[in-house]
C-alpha cells in the first residue's frame, strides 16, 4: 500500500510542480475573482487573495523554483565531484612518483 501511495504522491507532485499547473490554477482562481469583487467586502476580497489566489498559484511556482534550485545543486555537486576526483588522481600520480624515486631500486 505504501508503494501505491508513494507512486501517487510522486506523480501528483510532479504534475502540480509545473508552470502549467500554475497557469491552470491562476485561471481557476481568476474565475472566482468577479464574485469576490462583486461583494465589495474588503474581508471577502482579502480572503480571496490570501486563500484562493496566493495558496493556489504560489504552491506550484514555489515547487518549480525548488526543482530549478535542486537541478542547479545537483549540477554543481557533479562538477565538484569531478574536480575532486581529478585532483585525487593527480595526487595519486605524484605520490607514486615520489615513492618510485625513494625506493631502493631507483638508486
Amino acid at each position: 500500500m505504501s508503494d501505491i501511495l508513494d507512486y501517487w504522491g510522486e506523480r501528483i507532485t510532479s504534475v502540480v510542480g509545473t508552470m502549467w499547473a500554475a497557469i491552470a490554477f491562476t485561471i481557476l482562481a481568476i474565475i472566482s475573482l468577479p464574485a469576490a469583487l462583486a461583494t465589495g467586502d474588503p474581508v471577502i476580497i482579502v480572503a480571496w487573495v490570501a486563500q484562493t489566489f496566493l495558496q493556489l498559484v504560489l504552491l506550484p511556482i514555489i515547487m518549480v523554483g525548488q526543482n530549478v534550485q535542486s537541478r542547479k545543486t545537483e549540477r554543481r555537486d557533479n562538477e565538484t565531484h569531478a574536480a575532486v576526483m581529478a585532483a585525487h588522481r593527480e595526487t595519486q600520480e605524484i605520490l607514486a612518483e615520489i615513492h618510485a624515486a625513494r625506493s631502493p631500486r631507483a638508486k
